[in-house]
């Protein structure tokens, strides 16, 4: 499949592929506030953002009392300061194209930060719509092979014949494996457009794929190429810096590194 983008490579090599560096409760809280907010339920069975955003939840053991906390917040049961989504564009080092998000409850502060950051790094903050292009909103489905007596250019094939806009396909060490050896299991993650990713997701867990994971995400349509070492180090450990800001939720970017120089 055309546009791979080694950004899902580079988050497993990094180790952030499902809960990213620096992820914190915290972090977690006010997406679950804001995602109770912006689609006015608390109920994840009505609320599609909000129940994706509670699998984060799981994923990092929050207590059911704390995200119960976070939605009423967002509902506007419980006192506290207004959290308000923010986006920023930008390029950074090597000229590759980032695209921020953000929950805060004050935009001037996390501006700033990041303003900071980017300047640091050799590249600026742009205005809107001076990045934003290189991406498009897709779904975004991981999903683990449990068809053993299928090929991985069968399974391909099925996936597309599923509705699949895109794939890409890598091995991972399941933790339960002791040796790496024995313990790579195949997985894909499936690209669809946004509006069908619930749709997605409930024909592979019935045709027999684990779905592992399923969010939206911004994925690049161009890329830079980063062909050095050096280079490669400036970019993601800029990616690092901005992750672990305590207002930043997601970093996208359209940089292309490969497996040689990982």
């Amino acid at each position: 499949m055309s546009g791979h983008s080694k950004w899902s490579t580079i988050k497993r090599a990094k180790g952030v592929a499902d809960i990213k560096r620096g992820q914190t409760f915290t972090k977690v809280a006010n997406a679950i506030t804001i995602a109770a907010k912006m689609g006015g339920s608390g109920d994840p069975n009505s609320n599609p953002r909000l129940r994706m955003v509670m699998e984060d939840a799981k994923s990092v053991n929050m207590s059911k009392d704390n995200v119960q906390r976070a939605i009423d917040r967002g509902l506007g049961k419980l006192p506290g300061q207004s959290l308000e989504e923010v986006i920023f564009e930008g390029f950074g080092p090597s000229k590759v194209a980032f695209l921020v998000e953000g929950v805060t409850d004050n935009k001037l502060r996390t501006l700033q930060e990041v303003k900071n950051l980017f300047e640091r790094s050799g590249g600026s903050l742009v205005g809107s719509g001076a990045v934003s292009y290189m991406f498009d909103r897709k779904g975004e489905i991981k999903v683990k092979s449990q068809k053993s007596q299928m090929s991985p250019e069968d399974e391909e094939l099925e996936l597309i014949d599923l509705g699949a806009e895109d794939i890409e396909s890598f091995e991972e060490e399941e933790p339960h494996f002791a040796e790496a050896s024995r313990g790579k299991v195949r997985k894909y993650l499936v690209y669809v457009d946004g509006a069908e990713l619930n749709n997605m997701s409930n024909k592979l867990t019935q045709v027999g794929y684990g779905v592992e994971q399923a969010e939206i995400v911004l994925k690049p349509n161009t890329f830079v190429e980063i062909k050095d070492k050096e280079s490669s180090q400036k970019v993601l450990d800029f990616v690092q810096k901005l992750e672990e800001l305590d207002d930043i939720q997601k970093v996208y970017a359209n940089f292309d590194i490969s497996d040689e120089l990982l």
